[in-house]
């Protein structure tokens, strides 16, 4: 989850790395810091509590220049946020920066205290330091002494170190934790994520598991894990790279910018992939996927996080839709139990960053089963999880900077049910649900336009959350994990503790927290389950239950004492789940805004999980 960035070039790369740190800071922001070789070699680090923007504040207060040089945002796993835990970690002349976790580094930390090592911070990767300082005093190179550490550690590393007395080399390492090469002129680049680098380089290798790279400013080595030199596929990346990226325009936080781009990450989504004939269209499926789809019986879906809340719609949607059995599991549990294989099942994954450890793993040990094959749903081309499943679909979605995801929720949803209809038509099932379908996601951007021009009235409600400290999300068939996802976004921005539960459930359980204290948010397309919704919320409302009602304009609900409404427009039933999701994103928003919190990077989360 931390961010790494380290450079080798001819000329000085301070404002190369702090640029870097800056857009890796939605991988942690709990401390930052940077080490770099002057023109004397001398090793110099600066490390500061707090985002970036301290790290910068400091760096103001020095004259550094260096051409080579390593840096690093911390999400803290190993030691709490503090200088003394930020990265890079010294030893006398080496210098490392870390995103994963050494499992055996209580061990390591033992062995080395007694070779008079001594510790300054509580972090796992301070032992990567020392190791590599000890076993330097045998000799060989930098490369070398790696080479010789990497097998004395047990546990998952995206890693790069420095040694100050060879300036102009940086080696790393991978498993587990990804690592990128950036490639350029006279300069060559190492980070955790292209995004680091694309606004100097296009052009990028990526390390697989187990590889270890030597850097210089005019070569690039890369070994596997048996030590033989081998080469990795150069690849272009086609992101566009816009100076503006952290331009928020008219808007004053990132998540509001990305709530509203959702009509166009939508637009992006569908793309050429419908025709005029009300047809889904797949190009990025050849005739071995077409022909491996329609044989499928089953569907797996494994995610995390908001992911996973995507992922429990689309098993309404597969089911209900085309008809296929679908189970939707957390990937940190998928991946640690006895698995009961089905036949002739597709394995599906989702994630935004395409580098989600639980979700890696668990794609890794499918390779193991005999599922038909695997299908990656990401935002990110060329990440871990694209590269190694069978074959992806791109959600389009552009790139998301606040923490908590938003259009990339909307995006991964939208292209779940171009994927339903797709295997209506390859399995010869109901070709005019295949259009209506087609027809309900041609005018889906405009009814998410229509959604966000409630955000005043919402803005307005959000007040009455100011002094809230639990709120209950309920919702039924394809809307309860609708309301599982407002209840993460209330939570993971604003701080309030949220539950949400399936709202025929009430009866066995949650009606016991009802009072005139707890708010209680319900989304109510008009479906067949409306009759069914309005018991439940007559339950509430005589025991004495505060609700605020999402709900179609034609659904019948008035307000009252208790019962406040929110007419919402029409929209198809189909797509409903897409739409309904828009006034819980903007609810959280407005409601974490009066709170005082960190809408964007919120207290102890990041972006990218790239660890268990």
């Amino acid at each position: 989850m931390c961010g790494i960035i380290g450079a080798v070039s001819q000329r000085d790369i301070a404002g190369i790395l702090i640029d870097g740190l800056r857009r890796l800071e939605y991988r942690g922001y709990d401390s930052s810091g940077l080490a770099m070789l002057d023109d004397k070699a001398n090793l110099i680090c600066l490390r500061k509590l707090g985002k970036v923007q301290f790290l910068v504040n400091e760096f103001k207060k020095h004259t550094i220049i260096g051409s080579t040089g390593i840096a690093h945002t911390r999400w803290a796993t190993h030691g709490q946020p503090s200088k003394k835990n930020a990265h890079p970690h010294i030893s006398e002349y080496i210098a490392v920066v870390h995103n994963g976790i050494i499992e055996n580094h209580q061990k390591l930390r033992t062995q080395l205290k007694k070779l008079k090592y001594v510790f300054t911070s509580e972090t796992d990767t301070e032992v990567i330091a020392h190791l590599t300082h000890w076993e330097l005093q045998k000799g060989g190179t930098l490369l070398e002494g790696i080479q010789r550490v990497i097998p004395q550690l047990h546990g998952t590393y995206g890693a790069v170190i420095m040694d100050s007395r060879t300036p102009g080399i940086l080696v790393g390492a991978r498993s587990g934790s990804p690592l990128i090469i950036g490639l350029g002129k006279d300069e060559n680049f190492l980070a955790s994520d292209q995004l680091a680098l694309i606004s100097i380089t296009r052009c990028f290798m990526y390390l697989e598991e187990g590889d270890i790279v030597e850097v210089t400013n005019r070569k690039v080595r890369i070994f596997n894990q048996n030590g033989i030199e081998i080469k990795r596929k150069l690849i272009k990346s086609n992101i566009q790279y816009q100076d503006n990226i952290y331009d928020k325009g008219i808007y004053c936080h990132y998540i509001q910018k990305e709530i509203h781009e959702q009509p166009d990450a939508i637009k992006n989504a569908l793309a050429d992939r419908l025709d005029n004939h009300n047809r889904v269209i797949l190009n990025e499926l050849n005739k071995k996927a077409q022909n491996l789809l329609s044989k499928i019986e089953h569907i797996q879906i494994v995610a995390c996080g908001t992911s996973y809340n995507a992922g429990m719609v689309a098993r309404y949607w597969f089911e209900s839709l085309s008809g296929i059995p679908c189970d939707v599991e957390i990937a940190s549990e998928f991946r640690y139990r006895k698995l009961a294989q089905r036949k002739n099942s597709l394995f599906i994954t989702i994630s935004q960053s395409g580098e989600t450890a639980d979700t890696l793993a668990a794609l890794r040990l499918s390779k193991k089963l005999n599922y038909l094959l695997s299908l990656a749903i990401c935002n990110v081309i060329g990440s871990s999880l694209v590269r190694e499943s069978d074959f992806s679909l791109m959600i389009r979605a552009g790139i998301e900077i606040s923490v908590a995801s938003t259009k990339a929720f909307t995006a991964q949803l939208t292209v779940l049910l171009l994927l339903v209809a797709y295997l209506l038509r390859l399995k010869n099932k109901n070709i005019a649900l295949e259009h209506d379908i087609v027809k309900a996601l041609h005018v889906l951007p405009f009814r998410i336009s229509s959604v966000l021009s409630y955000k005043d009235i919402i803005e307005v409600l959000a007040k009455d959350f100011f002094d809230k400290n639990y709120v209950i999300f309920l919702g039924r068939g394809d809307q309860f994990p609708i309301a599982i996802e407002g209840a993460l976004k209330l939570k993971e921005i604003s701080y309030i503790h949220a539950e949400a539960y399936a709202a025929g459930e009430l009866k066995h359980g949650p009606l016991a927290l009802i009072d005139n204290h707890v708010p209680v948010i319900i989304t109510a397309p008009n479906n067949k389950l409306l009759e069914k919704l309005k018991v439940n919320i007559a339950e509430i409302s005589s025991r004495g239950g505060i609700l605020y009602v999402f709900a179609d304009k034609d659904a019948g609900f008035v307000n009252s004492k208790n019962i406040k409404v929110i007419s919402l427009p029409y929209v198809e039933e189909l797509i409903a789940p897409i739409f309904y999701i828009i006034p819980l994103q903007l609810l959280s928003y407005y409601v974490a805004l009066i709170k005082g919190t960190d809408v964007d990077q919120p207290r102890n989360l990041a972006k990218s999980v790239t660890v268990e």
